[in-house]
């Protein structure tokens, strides 16, 4: 994901990365890589406030991380993210997203799911967000994907929507069948209350919910999890994608040479 962004992004580029989660050979390796191409990386941390709801599955922690504390986990100069998965491959400059002009009071863009003769056919049963609960509660809303997203954090700050979101959160998280895929129901829940603009579905493209027709036009693939197949994703980005070998070879030759290095002194 990160070489992908690199090589397609013009802008100089600074990676975030939670480092609550991180191995610690990644710890290691992560300031050579940035040194070898030129790009900046910092570690964020942040303890879960006592006061909210915890998840214990470390899925779950992690997906709150993603969502809950993103107006304190960066320094107060920075304006604006891009949240990008680690499981996606970036073909298009992600500058276009840093430089898109948000409407007024709107802190997020994300990109719906594949819709009308985009949506993949075979998936259909799986689409929960188009009937029942969340067709009624979204009206004519769309659901979106929170594989990849822009988050104003000016805006999130100053109209407090950050502080909606942990109180929603917390009133709903008791309960455990509300709130299934944390990351995107929350913010997908409160669109009435935090908006979100909506991206073009260019933007993101996933093989369990978008048609094959539509691959060539995307700007990103999100190796998302296909509950028909359950192809597993290392599998499922040599299939879909043929830049990922070059990639993942260049990374690996990399990351042998600055481990002989470091074993050598």
């Amino acid at each position: 994901m990160m070489l992908s962004v690199i090589k397609h992004t013009t802008a100089p580029v600074k990676f975030w990365i939670l480092s609550n989660f991180l191995s610690p050979g990644f710890k290691q390796i992560i300031p050579k890589l940035a040194e070898h191409y030129g790009f900046q990386v910092e570690l964020v941390t942040y303890k879960w406030p006592e006061w909210l709801h915890e998840q214990t599955e470390k899925q779950r922690i992690i997906w709150g991380y993603k969502i809950l504390f993103l107006d304190v986990l960066f320094p107060i100069d920075i304006n604006r993210i891009i949240y990008v998965d680690a499981d996606q491959f970036v073909f298009s400059d992600l500058a276009e997203l840093r430089d898109l002009k948000l409407p007024k009071g709107v802190p997020y863009a994300y990109t719906p799911f594949c819709s009308g003769s985009r949506t993949n056919p075979s998936t259909t049963g799986f689409r929960f967000w188009d009937s029942g609960y969340w067709r009624d509660h979204l009206g004519f809303k769309p659901y979106h994907i929170s594989a990849l997203y822009v988050v104003d954090l000016s805006t999130l700050r100053a109209k407090g929507f950050a502080d909606q979101l942990r109180t929603t959160y917390h009133g709903l998280s008791k309960d455990t069948n509300s709130l299934a895929n944390l990351d995107q129901d929350l913010p997908n829940y409160l669109q009435h209350l935090v908006p979100i603009y909506s991206l073009p579905e260019e933007w993101l493209w996933c093989e369990t919910w978008c048609t094959m027709e539509t691959k060539s036009t995307a700007k990103t693939i999100d190796l998302c999890n296909n509950p028909l197949t359950k192809v597993p994703k290392l599998e499922a980005a040599h299939r879909l994608i043929p830049e990922w070998t070059d990639y993942d070879n260049e990374i690996k030759q990399l990351e042998a040479k600055i481990l002989a290095v470091n074993h050598s002194n």
